[in-house]
């Protein structure tokens, strides 16, 4: 029986805006989809077993981010790697970069486990996590850690399927992996009354089904992936790539996973209350800024290939059609949630204070969306070519510098709505440094395939 071949999508010739638009759109719900997997958690928890527990989920997840931030930076150098030379047409090293990931995503994993278990009572104890909600912090992350290298190689096979301009496949698992969770969910939380246990549970065990899904499907219908422990080859010249463009990534995400570390500790000095509409109102901020970010990973690829074939004329076109698309989305979402901010926080839970703070958060935060995505936007240019230094520094100056600083003064001047303002002054400052950067044109002469023209 002749069997069905994956098509991968070329992204060098057509129009620039149709082509963006096409790739972004599954990676736009895929996003989705994964952001829905921390919010079924919590709205299941918050309505099931309590805000002690919601609120535990929320100081869990910035540390979740921690570990898993520096690995997957790296596997973002990879994929970079992978969209150049596909662009190229180099098919022998877009295979030889796949292998390297999925070993270096391994290693990564392991490391990554032993350091969660190892820190996690330590971590939130230095976070000054309110005492009534340690157990259950505690329980969630160490079931979370304990299968963290499912999650790097679900994330980092749709990585690389990205990476060769294949933005559905990595949808279509993601949609099965978050119909498992939610079912899970359901099941371990309301059922069996597993309490938070029950979510972590649920969240590993969908993971899985997906990766291993993926795995079978991939083998059986792909061009260029095997995923085999046998067939695996590490490529060091390749890897090397990798750790100069994704290093700078793995250490700003895993930098500013800290900062947001910093950030829960000053929220958490507000208490359970304040907490706990922060986590809720914080979910639903990453769904609402997922946009911005699918069609900044979309720009990235569509740059990646476009270098790789000596196309560089495309990327103003390209960059000009993201601004517009991204920017109308944009807009759209800051005034659903200015409206409707108060009845989504109800979604998650009944208690009249929490809903009272996060919905204020999300005011606040939410008429500032158009600067965030402006500053992703014009940052996913710069990664797609390979240049990831400058947008790390522009990041933990905006963080480390603007936000965490103006986050402590202002919340003891002003109480905790001080914390929410200090992220749109953050997104401000980097927006700016990066707009600078990009207009300068030097990320032009970072690309891996050595050649790049004027923009």
């Amino acid at each position: 029986m002749q069997r069905k071949i994956v098509k991968m999508q070329d992204l060098t010739n057509g129009n620039e805006g149709k082509l963006i638009f096409k790739f972004a759109a599954p990676m736009l719900l895929g996003n989705v989809f994964q952001q829905l997997f921390s919010v079924v958690d919590s709205v299941v928890v918050g309505n099931f077993v309590g805000k002690e527990a919601l609120a535990a989920i929320g100081a869990s997840f910035p540390i979740v981010f921690m570990l898993v931030s520096l690995i997957m930076g790296l596997v973002m150098g990879i994929t970079v790697i992978i969209s150049q030379y596909f662009g190229a047409r180099n098919y022998d090293r877009v295979i030889s970069a796949i292998d390297t990931m999925y070993i270096a995503s391994t290693i990564g994993g392991l490391l990554a486990i032993a350091a969660g278990l190892l820190s996690t009572e330590p971590l939130l104890k230095l976070l000054g996590t309110p005492v009534e909600i340690m157990p259950q912090a505690t329980q969630y992350l160490r079931i979370y850690f304990s299968g963290i290298i499912i999650f790097f190689g679900f994330n980092g096979t749709s990585a690389v399927l990205r990476g060769l301009g294949d933005s559905k496949t990595p949808l279509y698992f993601l949609i099965i992996a978050t119909v498992v969770n939610i079912i899970l969910d359901l099941l371990f939380v309301a059922v069996f009354r597993w309490g938070i246990a029950g979510a972590a549970y649920a969240t590993l065990v969908a993971n899985g089904i997906a990766f291993g899904l993926a795995i079978y499907w991939l083998n059986k219908t792909h061009k260029l992936i095997r995923i085999s422990v046998r067939g695996l080859r590490f490529d060091k010249e390749i890897f090397a790539q990798s750790i100069r463009i994704g290093l700078p990534t793995g250490i700003q995400q895993t930098l500013i996973s800290i900062g947001n570390l910093a950030l829960v500790s000053i929220v958490n000095k507000f208490g359970t209350n304040v907490l706990a509409g922060f986590s809720v109102a914080n979910r639903i901020d990453m769904l609402a800024t997922i946009p911005a970010m699918s069609f900044s990973q979309a720009l990235s690829t569509f740059v990646g290939q476009n270098i790789g074939a000596k196309k560089t004329e495309r990327i103003r076109t390209g960059l000009i059609s993201t601004l517009k698309m991204a920017g109308s989305v944009t807009i759209v979402t800051t005034v659903f949630i200015v409206l409707w901010g108060n009845l989504l926080m109800r979604m998650f839970t009944k208690d009249l204070e929490v809903i009272r703070i996060g919905d204020q958060y999300l005011t606040i935060v939410s008429t500032f969306y158009f600067m965030f995505t402006l500053m992703f936007i014009f940052s996913g240019i710069m990664r797609g070519a390979g240049d990831t230094f400058f947008p790390m520094i522009f990041s933990l100056i905006s963080l480390w510098i603007i936000r965490i600083p103006l986050a402590y003064i202002l919340s003891g001047r002003i109480g905790a709505s001080g914390i929410w303002w200090a992220i749109p002054a953050g997104w401000l400052i980097g927006l700016m440094l990066s707009f600078f950067y990009y207009r300068t044109g030097r990320w032009k002469t970072k690309a891996v395939v050595k050649y790049y023209d004027n923009l």
